[in-house]
């Protein structure tokens, strides 16, 4: 019985010993410590901390001329004049649909993906398929849309296959459909990378015994794949979950057309048009930063009820 605790302190005594190690470490050699770091961090605060400083637009009546400084400071009236707005519900609605459902059909996709790669005994052929899986990542999001455009359009080749000539680009209860399809196919396979470089750690003693012991292809997966890339999906899903109010600005807008602006205006595009087509820099400037804090309370919800349900293991 002693032999658990003398164990349990010896082991808490290295620890302590490896790191006063390190710390002796660093102080020795701090200097190669701030050469190799100080980039970075000057990097990151000239380009991320810094730009904060906008935020502050959202709450003035911005001027360009005058600046940050010398613009009038008008408190909360742009967050009133959205939220009041009568097409507040619709942008807020349209953003919603587009990001949970697209988690909800798109997040299992490349799960599966790996799952499916991962029974490939041949690594030549799994090359290829991985290959053919990967390359819609690479296409621009432009070139994407240009190349939905024409397949869904009236004389493409969706409409001959069909022998219609519908004009689905026009329809707003098509819209949705057709971005998160168009999402799935271009990112399904580059999203399954990760999924398939955790499953290599799944050990194949136990995928073997299981074999032996009769277990059929979905009971595998339960008892040896899934745990290798439990921890990877739950800390993926938390991360996607939290951005579910940041949809893509440039797909939205270039599938957008003046008749399905009813179900692809979303909040992105708003802040777009209001601050860089119109003019208008703080009210967009408070869109944005609404949406952004909207994110960050999605993201900590999520965590917390995701590490109720995983046994205290979130974020």
């Amino acid at each position: 019985m002693s032999a658990k605790p003398s164990s349990k302190a010896a082991k808490q005594k290295r620890n302590e010993n490896s790191l006063h190690n390190t710390l002796v470490y660093v102080r020795q050699h701090w200097q190669l410590y701030v050469v190799f770091l100080m980039p970075a961090l000057l990097l990151t605060i000239i380009f991320r901390y810094i730009p904060m400083g906008g935020i502050l637009i959202a709450f003035q009546n911005y001027n360009p001329i005058k600046g940050i400084w010398g613009s009038k400071w008008v408190g909360l009236k742009y967050f009133n004049r959205f939220l009041s707005s009568p097409n507040f519900m619709m942008y807020l609605a349209n953003t919603l649909k587009l990001s949970i459902f697209g988690l909800l059909w798109g997040f299992p996709v490349p799960i599966l993906l790996a799952f499916l790669l991962n029974r490939i005994q041949k690594a030549s052929r799994k090359q290829k398929i991985q290959l053919v899986l990967y390359l819609p990542n690479f296409i621009s999001v432009i070139v994407l849309c240009g190349m939905v455009r024409i397949l869904l359009s009236v004389t493409g080749p969706v409409n001959k296959a069909l022998g219609a000539q519908i004009n689905f680009m026009t329809m707003p209860e098509a819209f949705r459909t057709i971005y998160i399809a168009s999402g799935i196919w271009q990112g399904a396979g580059w999203g399954s990378i990760m999924y398939t470089a955790a499953l290599s750690n799944a050990s194949q003693e136990l995928k073997e015994a299981a074999v032996i012991d009769g277990a059929n292809i979905l009971q595998q997966i339960k008892a040896v794949e899934w745990p290798a890339i439990k921890d990877m999906v739950v800390i993926q899903f938390i991360l996607q979950a939290g951005n579910i109010m940041s949809v893509g600005f440039e797909k939205a807008y270039a599938l957008q057309t003046d008749l399905n602006l009813k179900a692809s205006e979303i909040i992105s595009t708003y802040v777009y048009k209001k601050g860089l087509l119109d003019g208008d820099y703080g009210f967009s400037t408070a869109v944005g930063l609404f949406n952004t804090v909207i994110n960050v309370i999605l993201l900590v919800s999520v965590n917390k009820i995701v590490e109720k349900l995983n046994d205290g293991q979130g974020i």
